[in-house]
Formats: structure tokens, sequence, C-alpha cells
């Protein structure tokens, strides 16, 4: 009996110390800390950031004895204001925000991830299709993004850079991320976009774009990127997870169950859990919708090195604050609790 007991210690030391004294998701005993969370995202309704929703709509945060409040944003870059503000408990956004912020000094990490590819489709209204063959062809033109500085901007920009345009050479135009963005395209108002799902597959169903490029998929993402390029993370303050960890641990395990129903439901059980009104109108395109991006999902909540090392190529070559920086992997992702969840 002694010999067992010492053991378990042993090996609850063993957790804990590599853990640097947060515990897991196994021994998140008690209530969470601070049960009523403040969660921020920048267009809540695409799927990019489904499993926010699914979370949510599921009740996997209930489940955790959470009480979670999800402030939606017109674009990433706003969440991450709020966060830094202290308006904000956790983000779910963009992962390339947590490198962005440590090269500024400030500790923001991601504790899980939610995609592992961009999900983001360059397309152009296709009443420009004679005249815009190729990203080259963009020079002069407006192009829609969900909002200046979010991840589809950034991705338009390394785009536009990597076929050797200036990356203003296209104006970047902020329509959001729902009807707003659908009726941008059908209006005129600009003459390509950078977005996602639903909003890129209704205009694909009623004919309105061209798509140039795709990283819904894999191989769309390394055409474009060279390797995987992590999407929508989950962050927050390093103070926070520290001060904080069984909340940190039961807001992950939720992330995580929402990641594994996605990655076993069928799209009519996804097109039935978001709200109607994510549907835009038509529940059948939204399922396809769910369908066309569906591998971008991740399958473990783990972003890889190679994944990092391939968004800090593209932030070096668009950011100049960032062209020379040196910002350890550790520091942006940290994965201890989708560890313990798991």
């Amino acid at each position: 009996m002694e010999r067992r007991t010492f053991l378990a210690g042993a090996a609850a030391l063993t957790i804990g110390s590599a853990l640097g004294g947060l515990k897991p998701a196994g021994a998140a005993e008690g209530q969470p800390e601070k049960p009523d969370l403040m969660i921020g995202v920048g267009g809540k309704p695409l799927l990019y950031y489904l499993p926010l929703t699914i979370a949510e709509r599921k009740g996997f945060f209930k489940e955790e004895g959470l009480n979670v409040t999800i402030n939606d944003f017109a674009g990433g870059a706003k969440s991450l204001e709020a966060l830094v503000g202290g308006s904000l408990d956790i983000v779910s956004g963009a992962y390339e925000h947590t490198i962005r912020m440590q090269n500024k000094g400030q500790d923001i990490v991601a504790v899980c991830d939610l995609g592992r590819f961009p999900g983001i489709v360059i397309a152009i209204n296709k009443s420009l299709a004679g005249e815009i063959k190729s990203i080259k062809d963009l020079k002069g033109r407006k192009m829609g993004v969900t909002a200046p500085g979010s991840s589809t901007a950034l991705m338009l920009q390394y785009a536009l850079q990597k076929n050797g345009l200036k990356t203003d050479d296209a104006a970047l135009i902020g329509i959001g991320g729902g009807s707003s963005a659908v009726a941008a395209v059908k209006n005129g108002a600009v003459d390509g976009l950078s977005l996602l799902d639903p909003v890129i597959a209704q205009l694909q169903y009623e004919g309105d774009i061209e798509v140039l490029i795709d990283t819904r998929t894999e191989k769309g993402t390394r055409e474009l990127f060279g390797g995987p390029n992590p999407a929508a993370t989950v962050y927050l303050k390093r103070e926070f997870a520290e001060e904080n960890p069984i909340t940190t641990q039961r807001t992950v395990n939720a992330f995580m169950k929402a990641l594994k129903f996605i990655a076993s439901a069928s799209p009519e059980e996804i097109a039935a859990t978001v709200p109607e009104e994510y549907l835009l109108g038509n529940k059948d395109l939204y399922m396809q919708a769910f369908k066309n991006s569906k591998e971008m999902y991740s399958p473990d909540g783990l972003v890889t090195e190679e994944g990092y090392k391939s968004m800090m190529g593209v932030l070096k070559a668009l950011d100049p604050d960032l062209a020379q920086a040196d910002v350890p992997f550790e520091k942006t992702f940290d994965p201890r609790f989708v560890k313990a969840a798991a």
C-alpha cells in the first residue's frame, strides 16, 4: 500500500512539474476560479469559428461549470484589442496575434488550436473574370476583407507580395463576415474578396465569384504558404492561465469537446446546431459550406512547430517589425492544457 501511495504521489508530482504547477484536466478539482467568462471573437458566424459556436450551443461550457458571454466584434483585430484592454478574458482568434504580441513584449499565448488551415478563399467578382485571371491582376482593385488587420487581410497581403505586388497595391475594404459581405460583392462595392465560408459557399453557389486561391484544404494551403498555417486558436494572457488554471483547463476542455463533435458530426447535425441566421436562408448551402471547410479543423488541438514556422515566414515577409524578430515557438503556444484534456 505504501509503495502504491508513493508511486501515485510521484506520478502526480511528475505531471505537476510538467505543467509548471498548473493542474491538468483530470486534476482540475473544485470550482473554476472565474466561472463567469468573457470570450471575444471577430465574426462568430464564420465557419472559421465554428468550434466556439458548437461549444456554446452544445452546452460544453456549461458542462465544465462555466458561464460564458461571447462578444462578437467586426474583426479579429478588435477582439485582440479588447483582450489587451482588459474587457475580455479569452479570445477565439487567429494564431498570428500571439506572435505579434509576443514580439511587442505582451505575454499572450494560444492554449488550443481550432484550425490547422486558414480556410480563407481569395476570389473575384465573376463579371471581372475576363480582366482578373490571377493575383497579379488585383493591382488597383478593391478587395473585401472581414476587417483591416484581420487574418483575411493578412492572407490577401501575403498573396499579393508573393506574386510580385506591394501589400497596398489593392485597396482592402472591411465588409464583415455575413450578409454584408455577400451584398458587397453582389452590388459591386468590391471587385473581389478574401473571406471564409459560409459567405464563400453562398457566392459560389449563386455564381457570383471566381476562386483564385483556396486554403480550405491542405493542398491549397501548402501551395500558398509552403506548409500548414495555423488559423483560429484560443488565446489569452499568460497571467490569466497562471491565476486561473482550473478555469483555463475547463475552457480548453469545452473547445476540445467541440472539435471532437465536429470531427464526427454530419453536415445535417452541424446545421441543426448553429443559430438559424447562420444558415443565410439556405440550409443545404450551409451544409455544403461545412463539407468544403471540414478538413481545416484541428484534429488534436495542437499547433505544430511546422505550422509555427510557416506562420513566422508569412509575418516576416509582411511586417517590417517582425522581419528580424526572434519569437520562440513555446512563447506562442502552450500545449499543456490540450494534452491534459486529451
